[in-house]
Parts: C-alpha cells; structure tokens; sequence
C-alpha cells in the first residue's frame, strides 16, 4: 500500500493508465511521438493522481530542458497573439514549453530578458525583428542558445530568419494606390527608433513613391505608437495642411482604425474624400465599414515555423536558415481612386 504522503510518481501514472513506464515518459514529453487517443489517456491518468513531471531531473543528464523563450515587442497587440499561439501549439506538439516575454520595444529590455530566459533554462529563443542591442547577440554566443528572427526577411543575414519583406509589401501597397490615381500621399508610420519592420515600412512607402517621381516630405509623415488615439491625432495634422492629402498609408491597421474614427467624428468621408490603408489584416478590418484595405501578414505561419525551426535545429536535422512567406494585398473597401486629381 503506498503511504497517503507519498509524491506521485510516473509508474504511479503507468499503472493508473495501463500502460508501460516508457509509454507515459513517451506521451508526457514527446506527445509527437505518440498517439492522440494515448497522449490523452495517460494525461487523463496524469491528472487524476495529480502527477506534475519533474523535468530538470532529465534535464540535469541531457542539459536540455525543453522549453523555447520568445520575446515579441508587445502583447498588446492581436497579431502577436496569433504569432505566438500558433508558436506554442507547434511547440507543445514537439514536446516543448512555451517562456514568454515582452521587450516594450526597448532594446535594453530585451537584454534583460534574454538574460531572464537563459537563467530559466530555455534550449533556444524566438526574436522578432533582426535589429538587436550587440548585448543580446553577445548572450546568445557565449551561452551557445540557437535562436530566429521573426517578422523580418533578409537572406543576406547571417542569423537565421523567418518572415515577410516588410520593404516590399508597402511598396506592392503603395504602388496599387498609385495606379489607382493617387499623388498626394501621407503616412502615419510606427516609430521607427527600435523597430526596424516599421522603419523597412516607412522605407517601401518612400521608395515607391521615389520610382512615380512623386515626394514624401516629413511634414507628410507622423511617426506614432500603435494606437488609436495616436491615430485620430496624426490625422487631424495631416487633414490640416494646405493641401492635405488623398491617401494615407497606415503603418499597421490600429493606426488605421485611428484614422477613420477620426474621420468618422470630423465628416470627412471615407473613401469618398480620403483613402486610408492599414498593414496587418486584424479580423476587425473585414468586418467595419468600410473595409479596410490592408496587407496580410502570416502571423499564424511564422509562429508555427518558427518552431518547427528551433526544434529541427535542436535535434540535428536540417532546415534552411532564411524562409519566407508571401505578405498578401488585400483591398477592401477603404480605397477608391481619388475625387480630386493634381
């Protein structure tokens, strides 16, 4: 008879479950590697005895703890969200935990947190961006921690990456308001300081617009964080110059929801008087009115890749170290070709 007092073991869960010894390690760390209807008995079993497995005690013999640290700028932010469950489902399915942390777009902070993540054990870490304080890069050497950079596209690089071309996808944004008439540009463009997919952004907007022949000086550009409010109040500036603008380019879609609300309160009508893009595709800008015209990012694809990148690369098996994915044009409602023409 086992003592009340004494700790669940794991040949407590095997017998509880019928199984053998092997099959719970099996189903409890690499459920990958076993069936749905068996992961699901033995973690029935599991927590009908209340059993909690001790990791670190196998992570002492192969120095892995099975566990992948993220840091994303913020997770106030919907997209991120998306990102990071399809990163921790894959992750999970592989056998791996999910630590996760936010930088709050300080570069500083990032190194604190990668710090932080190390200390807990983490066998390898998800970055957004490729931009980092030389601190980071310096952690991750020493300590020998493989990591990727998400939301970024550079082949060029030497650190792995998976993500979009953010350079290119305003630049496809662009260039389909241009050729439905548009001259007289705006952007309300996220900070660019410690964030270089906003400035990439900023950068396919100018570059566009620099192949037409057509400008875009500062005073047609507010850089803001991603908020509402600081999107109706770089709209209100914008709409007030002498010759205000036909369109505006949104560094992502809450800017762009900012926009129109500021639009909506001042009569000015969209898109009848002014075109607004956003850059993101949140599920609410198919839904309000107008639909908002927007770029598509793969959220759910980079997180899901992103672990089977870390996993693969822990394990030994190859992958390649620079993936992209396709950042889709989706027009909607929110453009039409301009009422007044230069």
């Amino acid at each position: 008879m086992k003592p009340a007092d004494s700790p669940i073991t794991i040949k407590d869960v095997a017998r509880k479950a019928g199984v053998s010894v092997a099959t719970v390690s099996r189903a409890l760390n690499k459920p990958g590697r076993a069936s749905a209807e068996m992961v699901a008995q033995v973690r029935a079993a599991a927590d009908a005895l209340g059993y909690i497995p001790y990791r670190a005690a196998g992570s002492l013999v192969s120095k892995r703890f099975k566990a992948v640290g993220a840091i994303v700028p913020t997770i106030d932010n919907a997209i991120f969200a998306q990102a990071l469950h399809a990163l921790q489902s894959r992750l999970n399915a592989h056998g791996y935990t999910l630590l996760l942390a936010s930088n709050h777009y300080d570069a500083a902070r990032e190194v604190a947190e990668v710090q932080s993540l190390i200390e807990h054990g983490v066998d390898a870490i998800v970055l957004v961006g490729e931009t980092h304080h030389p601190g980071v890069l310096r952690l991750l050497e020493s300590k020998r921690i493989p990591f990727v950079n998400t939301w970024i596209y550079n082949p060029a690089s030497p650190a792995p990456c998976i993500g979009f071309d953010n350079r290119a996808a305003m630049m496809r944004l662009t260039n389909y308001l241009l050729d439905l008439g548009h001259r007289r540009f705006a952007m309300i463009a996220g900070l660019t300081q410690n964030n270089d997919r906003a400035a990439q952004r900023l950068e396919g907007a100018r570059a566009a617009l620099a192949a037409r022949g057509i400008a875009l000086p500062p005073e047609r550009i507010i850089e803001s964080p991603y908020t509402i409010a600081a999107g109706r109040s770089a709209l209100r500036v914008l709409m007030h110059a002498p010759e205000p603008p036909t369109v505006i380019l949104c560094g992502n879609d809450i800017l762009a929801f900012g926009a129109i609300c500021e639009c909506i309160a001042t009569g000015i009508s969209v898109p009848q008087d002014l075109s607004i893009a956003g850059f993101d595709d949140f599920e609410l800008s198919s839904h309000m009115t107008p639909s908002l015209t927007t770029i598509r990012v793969p959220a759910i694809e980079m997180g899901t890749c992103a672990a089977d990148f870390v996993v693969s690369h822990l394990e030994g098996k190859p992958m390649p170290i620079h993936i992209e994915f396709e950042a889709e044009l989706i027009v909607r409602g929110s453009t039409v070709p301009p009422a007044r023409q230069d």
